[in-house]
């Protein structure tokens, strides 16, 4: 994103700067598709990350570490500026400070630790405005859909592999999936269905130039992280037009046996769609590299992969063997090779009381923010606000 100081001055008009902040915990496309809309209301989207420690004091853990979580905002499109460590209580003093017109916030009420609304003062002052949350995808429901991968179910043939929830005490996790609270289905599993409209509103629309370079990478993608993050990045400068193939469920689950992915197909399509990097995906691509995938879509110059090892496909065959044969394929290394999706369960599992305390605590806390949010629109409702 450029400042779009430069658009708007031709006509005096001074730019709408918004604010939006957040822990943005396991970055995904809710969050991006807040920032999507939070963008179309202004010219220029400044937003807040909160530190770790803000995040231990207000609501318990994350998942992701403050660098990860700054640099994952930092790659979502329609962000112009990152302000790292931002208060988790919206002043007007930050919003001052940025030269801010105004908040935007999901259509929910978020509380700090002494159950005050984090945005009253801004609501106050007139500087706040609501954005549709996106139902089906939280944070807190990735953390839950991991937390409840008991069982290597769906493993095929020599590909079965060991996943990193296996030995999971399963009376504890049932009890979590039942829920012991009265909201229940606040700690269960949902579903995001999306839709074409979606995926146009978060498609770049753009497509590759006359002499353009097209670098292609494939992938599952899943739990979009960083470390997809940086090898996009540099996939990208090898090139002029990034098209990002994303395999469909069937094959990441033979591939990786267990209850992989975590994220089904259109969840992980939005999740590349809204990096900055991509310019184009290709919604279920063949798991090998084929003539299909390098002539159909577009021209495709260049086959990048990661610096890592690859499955072979389920006929033996090395799935970039054609790209190899034709010297257009190209390994990149990252300063992430060591985020992985698989690292990402690993730290959930490995403190799964942790998370599991998180939880429970997290669904009390939603109880009490749908009650005084259904408080607050009983007393607009009644002052016909």
């Amino acid at each position: 994103m450029t400042d779009s100081t430069t658009n708007t001055a031709s006509t005096g008009r001074k730019p709408v700067r918004v604010w939006v902040d957040g822990c943005f915990d396991m970055m995904h496309f809710g969050h991006a598709n807040a920032l999507r809309q939070a963008r179309a209301m202004g010219d220029y989207l400044v937003v807040g990350v909160h530190s770790d420690a803000e995040i231990e004091r207000n609501k318990g853990p994350c998942v992701m570490k403050e660098d990860e979580r700054y640099a994952a905002v930092a790659a979502c499109k329609w962000v112009d500026v990152v302000v790292k460590d931002a208060p988790y209580v919206t002043t007007l003093e930050i919003l001052d400070k940025y030269d801010i017109d105004f908040v935007v916030h999901g259509d929910d009420i978020t509380t700090a630790a002494d159950g005050t609304d984090c945005y009253q003062l801004v609501k106050d002052a007139g500087r706040y405005k609501e954005c549709k949350r996106t139902v089906g995808i939280s944070t807190t429901e990735l953390v839950g859909r991991m937390l409840l991968l008991t069982r290597d179910h769906h493993i095929r043939g020599s590909r079965a592999v060991r996943s990193p929830i296996q030995g999971v005490d399963e009376t504890v996790v049932a009890n979590f999936s039942q829920g012991s609270l009265p909201a229940g289905a606040l700690t269960g599993i949902a579903h995001y269905l999306s839709t074409s409209k979606k995926i146009i509103q978060f498609s770049s629309g753009r497509e590759p130039k006359t002499g353009d370079k097209v670098v292609y990478v494939d992938g599952a993608f899943d739990l979009f992280h960083t470390g997809h993050i940086e090898f996009f990045k540099r996939a990208r400068e090898l090139g002029d037009y990034l098209l990002v193939g994303i395999h469909d469920d069937q094959t990441v689950n033979a591939v990786k046996g267990g209850n992989f992915p975590v994220m089904n197909l259109q969840e992980r399509v939005l999740g590349a769609l809204q990096c900055r990097y991509v310019d184009e995906v290709i919604i279920g691509a063949p798991y090998s590299v084929t003539k299909d995938v390098l002539e159909d879509v577009y021209h495709v110059d260049v086959v990048v992969h990661g610096a890592s090892d690859q499955p072979l496909d389920i006929d033996g065959k090395d799935p970039y063997d054609l790209p190899k044969k034709l010297g257009i394929y190209h390994e990149v290394e990252h300063p992430r090779l060591d985020l992985t999706t698989t690292t990402i369960i690993e730290r959930i599992i490995a403190n799964r009381h942790v998370y599991i305390e998180r939880q429970a605590r997290k669904a009390k806390k939603a109880i009490a923010e749908a009650e005084a949010e259904l408080r607050e629109k009983e007393l607009k409702a009644a002052l016909h606000i």
